[in-house]
């Protein structure tokens, strides 16, 4: 972004959550991306005056902290910003009352009321939450899978495609594997999770209504608790598992509707790394 706030150049790379893959990791990734996006317009790191990250994982200060100096250390005529994912998807989701739930590899919640005032809920990582997640999305379908394996002598559909798609020849590899890095295995099953379901699979729909019912919970908790009234409020929905399904995407307004039936349902008002970068304008 120029410093009169037009969009130069913008580009992707890998996961950048600290507490899930390590700082340097993350650090890694924001440098590549940064650097896809500088080689675009043939600018050089050192004329990078202004970073902003919004990070999963980085509500806890100290870990926020150490992302703020290591990517100091990459960036070093940069003043640097670290946001996290919540409080940049609220960003970009505009002023006004808002509720904004993030359905990505985790999941929580976060709304502003009226009087600017924030209550956030979930976010608190695969052992405590992320209910409705791809990553949990991923972890019941394998379970869901390995169990009728047991049960039936042999796979069902979806488990046979979920060892397919995956790369595995058994669920006792798949088992090590995700013993050791689940972060690499469960999330990776909700794309195949979501295919299935779109194709009509009793199985990975029944998985797909249960998570919807559990993100549209952790909205109505942040209803609850901000004092949003019950009338005209406005939910914005991101991350990776929004608008990768159609019937995952009508499930969750279905089960939104449910909860709160004279909300809104909206998007962002821009994606959250212009809303990163903006935020790190100023």
């Amino acid at each position: 972004m120029d410093p009169g706030g037009r969009i130069l150049a913008h580009s992707f790379s890998g996961p950048s959550n600290p507490w899930r893959v390590g700082v340097e990791s993350a650090t890694r990734e924001i440098e590549k991306a940064a650097d896809l996006s500088m080689q675009e317009v043939r600018v050089a790191r050192n004329a990078v005056v202004a970073l902003g990250a919004g990070l999963a994982g980085t509500g806890k200060p100290e870990l926020k902290e150490q992302m703020r100096a290591s990517l100091a250390g990459a960036f070093p005529r940069a003043a640097v910003t670290i946001f996290t994912d919540l409080e940049i998807a609220l960003a970009a989701a505009g002023e006004g009352p808002v509720i904004v739930l993030v359905a990505g590899t985790g999941s929580a919640a976060i709304g502003r009321n009226a009087q600017g005032q924030i209550w956030r809920t979930g976010g608190q990582g695969p052992r405590l939450g992320d209910d409705g997640s791809a990553f949990d999305i991923g972890s019941r379908a394998v379970a869901r899978a390995m169990k009728e394996r047991d049960q039936h002598g042999k796979d069902s559909i979806l488990g046979m495609k979920i060892l397919e798609q995956l790369g595995y020849t058994s669920w006792s590899e798949l088992q090590e594997r995700a013993a050791l890095q689940p972060d690499s295995i469960f999330p990776s099953v909700f794309p195949i999770v979501a295919a299935a379901a779109d194709a009509g699979d009793s199985a990975a729909r029944e998985i797909l209504l249960q998570a919807a019912g559990e993100l549209s919970s952790l909205v109505n908790a942040v209803a609850e608790h901000s004092g949003h009234g019950r009338e005209n409020i406005m939910i914005v929905k991101t991350g990776g598992t929004v608008g990768r399904c159609a019937f995952f995407d009508a499930q969750l307004d279905l089960a939104l509707k449910r909860v709160l039936p004279q909300a809104q349902i909206g998007r962002l008002r821009m994606s959250p790394a212009e809303a990163a970068a903006r935020a790190a304008r100023y």
